[in-house]
């Protein structure tokens, strides 16, 4: 079987010549250049603007207040030229599509809040203009959407109709006797929802309806359509209200849209993909209407790749406040009467920040891979129809493990920092806050994940087109072979023999770069023909039918594609580990490179049991074999985390500051003081000690 199109073949690297020296020494400078990626500079010109004090988030600040600076803040970023990247040249932009979405994500270090709205005013609502509408469009509206003369919405999302924007209810019936399309809300579940610059700031939205014209719906397409007159007031057939007080993201006029019969003239259907002539006439380069949908989406995917390399971006600002202040804050008293622990040494402190720590590495290269795929399909380089679906399917892939990862860190990071990690000035909280909605922006994770696992059984099914009936029998007989020798113990007493008294013989193998891809591709592999298997001839069952089925493996499906994604975050860091140059540096990210996979094998070792592609000897030198890995790690904690490139200035957390360090010293000088001195008081313990000799 070949890999489906969303992850290459994968060879293992030609081994470099490095030693497992536990003396490695991290470069952090080079390693700082390789995480920056290909837009190291556009990286660096959006970190320094985001150490600007004007673009922070005030915490506390009233509602009213946070959203009235973060609209300034779009005019501060128009004035330092920040936001233009992904436009054309003849505008003012630089056509840099990979560069812009490398500095746009960096935006969530000064203020999750900012880097949205800023998101939906370029990235959505005047990227829906740049790639679904045509030269007479982008001359028209994008110098304004450019400079924030118009502050716009981006009007996809339904109350009754979330991520299935196929379905949603609002209408743009066009009437040819005026030269008009008739924009309507049907009923309260259609009214556009949570919608960016809605309540307050739009002067303007894209919005997504059914278009109807000859008495035929062309599914979904988008107009653009003013909203507001200059004193703010919405104009004649439209309505809205206000959101209000959200769970984070506060900086942002979130609010809901309604339309009763509002004219809009033909002209300002955005027609790149669908157009409408005067006699109402429909007409589309795509003739089929689902590949005409998917492909109207697909141009607006930019948004899912900017949440997955914002999501790492806050993981990195958690953990480098968390690492840093865990090499300072002491606790407890266990080797020493003098002094006590620093909380890395611990080694439940290790298990809970260095593999998640390993992950961030992991979907940091990730993300810059997503990057280039991105740019090669937006600038033309690399711009085939598979192109643009690998891109969606990874992006889709990608998204959810990155979002929902950022929050398990802050969470966890906040709960290892203690009582500090619970104040405001400390940013875990805050962060979170603002990050929990990631998770469903721009699309529900899990729906992306179905996504992703349709995309993986749709690919398997392509192996078999064409091909006669013996071939499709010598593989169904290798995969039944294969699951039998897996479970009736076969392989596992051979892997078993193999290992037999030597636990150093399975920690070896474990940590062998091609025997972890080759558990991480298994379960893919396993995981979705067993699905292709279960779901064979659905698609000839009535439609209620074959949705009772696909919903009885609903579960497997998204534990399929999140297992595929994994795969591909670990096939990225070991890409990564190829272009490092410093042996030593290479040598630590191979340690928290085993790490990451191991940990990803040890959170499913219950199915690795199950299907017998791991003996219970081998599993039992697992854990051990990563505590051992986190004692490699421990001394590098800090190189890796200040590698991340985030100052004081991104960083804004009190507790990484160095002033533990400094309480901590002044705590232990006074302890040695006080107990050289002849007035120190007695401990009872030691009067009871004696006492009891005494006796």
């Amino acid at each position: 079987m070949t890999q489906t199109a969303t992850r290459p073949e994968f060879s293992v690297p030609a081994t470099l010549p490095i030693h497992d020296d536990d003396a490695a020494v991290v470069n952090v400078a080079i390693l700082g250049e390789q995480l920056l990626g290909r837009w190291a500079d556009s990286r660096r010109a959006a970190r320094a603007l985001a150490a600007d004090p004007a673009l922070h988030k005030v915490e506390g600040a009233p509602f009213a207040e946070q959203r009235a600076r973060c609209l300034d803040q779009l005019h501060h970023l128009v004035q330092s030229k920040a936001v233009h990247r992904a436009f054309p040249t003849e505008l003012g932009g630089s056509d840099d599509h990979g560069g812009n979405v490398a500095g746009f994500e960096e935006l969530v270090v000064a203020d999750p809040s900012l880097q949205i709205k800023a998101g939906v005013q370029w990235g959505l609502f005047g990227a829906a203009v740049l790639h679904l509408g045509t030269a007479e469009h982008h001359r028209e509206w994008l110098p304004g959407i450019m400079n924030m003369e118009i502050p716009g919405c981006f009007a996809m999302t339904e109350t009754g109709h979330g991520s299935d924007v196929s379905s949603i209810a609002t209408t743009a019936t066009f009437d040819p006797e005026r030269d008009e399309f008739v924009l309507h809300t049907p009923f309260r579940a259609a009214w556009k929802d949570y919608i960016g610059n809605a309540a307050n700031d739009g002067k303007a939205a894209v919005v997504f309806a059914q278009l109807i014209t000859r008495g035929v719906n062309h599914g979904v397409h988008a107009l653009y359509v003013p909203l507001r007159n200059e004193q703010g007031d919405f104009l004649e057939g439209i309505g809205g209200e206000d959101d209000g007080h959200k769970g984070g993201l506060n900086g942002i006029d979130n609010g809901r849209l309604h339309f009763t019969q509002v004219r809009v003239p033909r002209s300002n259907l955005l027609n790149r993909y669908g157009h409408v002539s005067e006699d109402g006439t429909y007409t589309s380069p795509i003739e089929s209407p689902g590949r005409r949908f998917f492909t109207m989406l697909g141009t607006l995917v930019q948004g899912r790749v900017s949440l997955d390399g914002a999501a790492v971006a806050a993981s990195k600002l958690a953990l480098k406040a968390a690492i840093q202040y865990s090499v300072e804050r002491r606790q407890f008293t266990t080797s020493s009467e003098l002094s006590e622990e620093v909380l890395l040494d611990y080694q439940l402190h290790q298990r809970r920040l260095l593999p998640r720590l390993a992950t961030t590495y992991a979907a940091s290269f990730a993300h810059e891979e997503l990057l280039e795929k991105f740019d090669g399909v937006f600038s033309g380089d690399r711009d085939t129809d598979e192109d643009r679906q690998d891109l969606e399917t990874l992006a889709a892939a990608l998204k959810p493990l990155s979002t929902w990862h950022a929050l398990d860190t802050l969470q966890e990071c906040r709960e290892a920092s203690g009582g500090a990690g619970f104040l405001t000035e400390n940013r875990y909280t805050s962060l979170r806050a603002d990050l929990d909605v990631y998770t469903t922006f721009e699309g529900d994770n899990n729906v992306l994940l179905q996504l992703v696992a349709k995309r993986l059984l749709a690919d398997y099914a392509k192996e078999f087109q064409g091909v006669d009936f013996g071939v499709l029998a010598r593989f169904v007989a290798t995969q039944a072979a294969d699951r039998t020798l897996h479970r009736t113990g076969l392989r596992r007493v051979l892997q078993t023999v193999v290992d037999t008294g030597s636990e150093r013989k399975s920690a070896i193998a474990l940590r062998d770069e091609g025997t972890q891809h080759e558990l991480l591709c298994g379960r893919v592999d396993t995981m979705v023909g067993e699905l292709a298997g279960a779901l064979r001839g659905a698609r000839r069952l009535p439609p209620a039918q074959a949705a009772a089925v696909f919903n009885q493996h609903q579960q497997e499906l998204i534990q399929a594609a999140r297992a595929h994604a994994e795969l591909l975050q670990w096939e990225a860091f070991t890409a990564a580990l190829a272009k490092t140059e410093d042996a030593g540096t290479r040598q630590v990210l191979t340690w928290l490179r085993d790490l990451f996979g191991l940990c990803l094998i040890e959170d499913n070792l219950g199915w690795y049991l199950m299907n017998g592609r791991l003996s219970a000897q081998r599993a039992r030198t697992l854990g051990p074999y990563i505590n051992r890995l986190l004692l490699k790690l421990r001394p590098h904690a800090v190189d890796l985390v200040d590698a991340f490139g985030y100052g004081p200035e991104h960083v804004r957390a009190a507790i990484a500051t160095g002033a533990e360090w400094k309480r901590q010293e002044e705590s232990r000088e006074y302890a040695r003081i006080l107990r050289a001195s002849p007035d120190a008081p007695l401990d009872e313990k030691i009067l009871i000690a004696r006492k009891a000799g005494k006796r």
